[in-house]
Parts: C-alpha cells; sequence; structure tokens
C-alpha cells in the first residue's frame, strides 16, 4: 500500500573529469525543478573547478572523493548523502551530456516518498552511436536475461536511472553490488531477484565525436565477467524456487 506523502527527489551526477560537458548536463537536470547533487570522483583539477562553481548555486550539493573510485562507488556515496539529506528518489543520470533532458521528466512522475520501484532507461540511439558499442552491450543484455531468468529488465548499462533512495542503501548494505561500471548492471539485476518493481522508460542518446569515455577494457571486461559469474552462481541457486513456483502459477492459471 502507497501512501499519499510527496516524494522528495534529487538528480544524482556521478562526475569524473567531465569538465566541458558537466555544465550542459547540469542545465538540462534543472528543467526538473529539483535539487542537484554532484559526486566529484576524483576529478583533476581543471574538472574540480567547474564543479566548485557549479555548487554555489543554491539548488546543488557537492560531495567530493578524495581520489578516483569508479562510478559504482560515486553512485553509492551520492545515495549516502541523498539519504542524509531527506531525499527519497535520486535520478541518476551520467554526466556526459548524452542523454536528453527532455526525457526525464517521466522517471519523476507518479512518485510517492516510499514508493520503491526502480525506473531504468533503455537507450533509443541515434545514427552517433559507435557499432561496436552498439552490439556488444547484447552480449551483457543476454547474461542478464539468463540470470534473472526474465526480460524484464531491458538494458542495464543506460547511465539513466530513478532510485528509491531507502531501498538501494539497504540492498547495497547487503551486497555491496560493485565500485566500478559493475555496479549499473549487478545493482538491478539483485533488485530483480528481491521481488522489487521495475519499470523501463525510453531515453535518447547521442555521442559527441568528442566524448570521454572511462571504460578501462581490461580491469572493468574482468570485473565484469567476474560479476556476472557470480550472479550465475546465484542464479543456479535459485533456479528451483523460480521454476516450482513458476509451475504453480501456471497450475493455477491453467
Amino acid at each position: 500500500m502507497t501512501s499519499d506523502q510527496p516524494a522528495r527527489p534529487c538528480v544524482l551526477i556521478p562526475v569524473y573529469n567531465h569538465a566541458a560537458a558537466i555544465t550542459a548536463t547540469c542545465t538540462g537536470a534543472r528543467r526538473l525543478g529539483v535539487p542537484l547533487l554532484l559526486v566529484d570522483d576524483g576529478s583533476d583539477t581543471e574538472c574540480a573547478q567547474v564543479l566548485d562553481t557549479l555548487a554555489k548555486a543554491e539548488d546543488v550539493s557537492l560531495v567530493r572523493l578524495s581520489e578516483n573510485r569508479g562510478k559504482g562507488a560515486a553512485v553509492k556515496a551520492g545515495l549516502i548523502e541523498a539519504a542524509r539529506q531527506g531525499f527519497t528518489h535520486a535520478l541518476q543520470v551520467d554526466a556526459d551530456s548524452q542523454h536528453e533532458a527532455s526525457d526525464f521528466p517521466p522517471f519523476l512522475e507518479g512518485l510517492t516518498a516510499d514508493q520503491e520501484e526502480l525506473r531504468i532507461a533503455y537507450p533509443l540511439f541515434d545514427q552517433s552511436v559507435p557499432r561496436h558499442r552498439y552490439y556488444a552491450r547484447y552480449a551483457t543484455h543476454a547474461l542478464v536475461w539468463l540470470n534473472t531468468l526474465s526480460f524484464a529488465l531491458r538494458d542495464t548499462m543506460c547511465g539513466v536511472k530513478l532510485y528509491p533512495v531507502e531501498a538501494v542503501n539497504r540492498l547495497v548494505a547487503r551486497h555491496g553490488c560493485g565500485e566500478r561500471m559493475q555496479f549499473d548492471t549487478e545493482l538491478p539485476v539483485r533488485w530483480l531477484w528481491a521481488g522489487l518493481p521495475v519499470a523501463n522508460l525510453p531515453v535518447r542518446v547521442s555521442y559527441p565525436l568528442d566524448g570521454i569515455s572511462h571504460f578501462n577494457m581490461w580491469r572493468d571486461n574482468v570485473l565484469l565477467v567476474i560479476m556476472h559469474g557470480r550472479l550465475f552462481c546465484g542464479m543456479l541457486r535459485r533456479l528451483p524456487r523460480v521454476l516450482l513456483r513458476r509451475s504453480r502459477t501456471s497450475k493455477y492459471s491453467a
């Protein structure tokens, strides 16, 4: 049962050396009319100075990590700060301005304070998307669908997600969910395993020619392989219960 208490959302933006893009990202996010929470994940001096300037605005808070710890660590630090400030939901948006800000409002529509629905963006790519990225992400999709035994998670890699703050912090306290890029995928899988609701919403995505990627080919791929292996083992442990539940459901619906 959901109460009528209004939600108190913020926009959470993890930032690592996006000095040229972060101002535009904040401008787009401001259309939502909610506070912004920036997390500086150990950026260089140039980007740190831009963040200091942005943080002078009344609607902007800044959390600064002393060294680069990864996207997952930055998001988790932001969620802890969001809870401390009393926000009920955090719309996490990547700092690189790839996502169309006019597609953000549906993520906040109909929210109440105790609504525990993870809202995940799935990308609508234009012609700027690198083809190797477009096709490579389907390997992750297939592994996610295998590990959840469902197609409920349309795309876990897109950098726009609405997190119910309290529920996500509880899940992270229990499972960790990774410090770097693996957080994007592991959190939604464990969320679904916990039986919590998910909604998939479209967001248009474009790739600027001078865009910056912080994906480390060797380190992050190794971390992702380890994560998917761990999730696969978790799926195998859950498999008998899932099959039994589906068997009972099919009997009742027959």
